[in-house]
């Protein structure tokens, strides 16, 4: 018997699926396929999500991805970008904060209000 796992992907729920996908893409991600208005799977590097066109609000909000990178400024720079630049209504952003359990992160709500935490270790 293996008990090895080969992948894990989560399912990301999106208000407004085409805003959703084209704010994935502004970040950075790039759409392998799209099923019918149903099912997209976005990568960024090596991770993936399927982004699916279902949403209740309660399950969005309480949603989190954690993302870890090498330069959480950098993101909260290129998210704080797309806000100026207009792109997203309902995109928001917090500059970097030093957690104490040893990262610094940077917190992004997509347009359906699932938060994105950038994640750059501090300790190893």
């Amino acid at each position: 018997m293996s008990l090895k796992v080969k992948k894990l992907r989560v399912f990301v729920p999106a208000k407004d699926f085409d805003e959703s996908i084209r704010f994935y893409k502004a970040l950075g991600f790039k759409k392998n396929w799209q099923h019918e208005d149903r099912l997209a799977e976005m990568q960024i590097g090596r991770v993936r999500i399927w982004l699916q066109n279902y949403y209740v609000k309660e399950w969005a909000e309480n949603f989190m991805i954690s993302i870890e990178v090498e330069d959480a400024a950098g993101w909260w720079r290129h998210i704080n970008d797309l806000i100026v630049q207009d792109k997203f209504d309902n995109i928001r952003v917090k500059p970097p904060k030093e957690e104490p359990w040893g990262a610094l992160i940077t917190y992004c709500w997509d347009p359906s209000g699932v938060l994105i935490h950038f994640s750059q270790p501090t300790e190893q």
